[in-house]
């Protein structure tokens, strides 16, 4: 099987292996294009395109024929006629327009107010984190349900229709930077080994960080201390956004 899909979920999990036991590695989402491997068992191993991640999602009824025109620009947006939302920066293809709402599926309306074209960019970082302030910490999350410390900063990019890795272990090595600095500032990037934040301003950082259980924006230097003391970790790399 080599064929291309598009997710037509607010969000499907991908596994580390073929099993709904195994650890959640990451997540694709509403319009996330993504290539089919092979089947195994009652799961599917797939590649995402825009990333080239591998993983397992459990079978379900795929769809190849989505034309993504527009985005979603809003942490979440509601679904009418359905208890459910799609999430920031879900892609769709908007197949009827009525008053101030758009139809993305048969039956299924958002708000037109929160999508934009597909090809808008959003240079402001710290609107796009900040959409994300207090969400749950869930490793291998991507929405308002639940994101990782990479997820958000890889979602920048991937709104802004720029590749970024997934994990830090990999962002890590793609971006240019350096081990030490005196002085931060805005669009700051800092890694540690397995963690990653992003500076606001001069003093402040905003990160999904583990031991808080969601989204907060803490100061800097306390926080490069805080996690040196606590997990013995030093920075291994300050880039630029």
């Amino acid at each position: 099987m080599q064929n291309n899909y598009y997710c037509t979920y607010p969000c499907i999990n991908i596994f580390e292996h073929p099993s709904i036991s195994s650890k959640i590695s990451s997540q694709i989402i509403y319009g996330e294009k993504f290539k089919v491997l092979r089947k195994v068992k009652n799961f599917l191993k797939i590649k995402t395109s825009y990333d080239k991640y591998h993983g397992y999602i459990k079978s379900k009824k795929l769809i190849n024929k989505i034309k993504p025109t527009h985005k979603v620009k809003v942490l979440k947006t509601r679904i009418y006629k359905s208890n459910n939302f799609l999430p920031f920066s879900s892609q769709i293809e908007i197949l009827k327009r009525k008053k101030n709402y758009v139809m993305f599926k048969k039956n299924k309306w958002i708000r037109e107010k929160d999508i934009t074209f597909i090809n808008k960019n959003e240079k402001n970082f710290v609107k796009i984190f900040k959409l994300y302030l207090n969400c749950k910490y869930k490793w291998g999350g991507k929405t308002y349900r639940g994101i990782d410390c990479s997820a958000l900063v890889q979602l920048f990019y991937k709104f802004n229709n720029k590749f970024f890795p997934r994990d830090t272990v990999k962002q890590i090595k793609y971006k240019k930077g350096k081990i030490k600095k005196k002085k931060f500032k805005i669009g700051d990037i800092i890694y540690w080994k397995g963690h990653v934040a992003v500076c606001i301003n001069s003093k402040k950082l905003i990160h999904a960080y583990g031991p808080k259980k969601k989204v907060v924006i803490m100061p800097i230097k306390k926080t490069i201390k805080i996690i040196e003391r606590t997990a013995n970790l030093k920075v291994k790399k300050i880039c630029r956004i």
